[in-house]
């Protein structure tokens, strides 16, 4: 039977604090864009903004930065399959 060897990885907490302040103003700049009229960038710019967001703190809060391929895989086919049934949603919501 073989062992493997469990690797950790320590992310300090300057990085930390630092993705922390990008996340901050992040959403500061998503505060700015819902209250300025910017039309359909709106929406658009607002979308942008969450997925910077939420792929900050799945790469480092989540650790998946320091993953394997496949376990990344596997993440990119579950964020994939969920942006098809929502892309189905909204496809059935516009046309109705």
């Amino acid at each position: 039977m073989a062992h493997e060897k469990a690797t950790h990885h320590i992310v300090s907490y300057k990085n930390l604090f630092m993705v922390w302040l990008v996340l901050l103003s992040l959403t500061g700049l998503t505060v700015w864009v819902a209250h300025h009229n910017l039309g359909i960038g709106h929406v658009w710019g607002s979308l942008a903004i969450a997925c910077v967001k939420s792929g900050l703190v799945v790469a480092f809060f989540m650790h998946m930065k320091y993953e394997g391929r496949l376990l990344r895989l596997l993440l990119f086919l579950a964020l994939a399959t969920l942006a098809i049934y929502i892309g189905f949603t909204f496809f059935d919501v516009l046309y109705r």
